[in-house]
């Protein structure tokens, strides 16, 4: 099994930059994309940004392009999530999502997921 920890959360103003980071453990596998995913209260899952294995390729919703950058440390078993030039549109609870084959954008490709990690953007 394969665990995931999300840290990194927390109240910024708009326009302020927050870092997320996911660490996995356990059983870990390599070749996988990882993938950044948000909900917001009363709203479904959205997916947010996805990277595959090497670190070459990403996807970005139209949202967060521009402002989000995903990255990983394959050596530490870690994905990031650098979030700039937030908006309160943002708010939401933050998952990082794992999955044995390459970047994907839909939930229900992802295989692993982490609890969740509280981002609040005040006005």
């Amino acid at each position: 099994q394969v665990q995931l920890v999300e840290s990194g959360g927390g109240l910024v103003q708009a326009g302020g930059s927050l870092r997320l980071s996911c660490a996995a453990s356990g059983r870990t596998f390599s070749g996988g994309a990882m993938g950044w995913f948000r909900q917001a209260p009363g709203k479904e899952r959205e997916f947010v940004a996805t990277i595959n294995w090497s670190g070459v390729d990403t996807y970005y919703v139209d949202s967060v392009k521009g402002r989000f950058t995903i990255s990983r440390d394959n050596a530490k078993n870690t994905v990031y999530l650098q979030m700039n030039s937030l908006k309160p549109e943002d708010t939401a609870v933050y998952y990082c999502a794992a999955r044995r084959r390459g970047i994907a954008t839909s939930p229900l490709a992802y295989d692993y997921w982490g609890q969740g990690t509280q981002v609040t953007v005040s006005s």
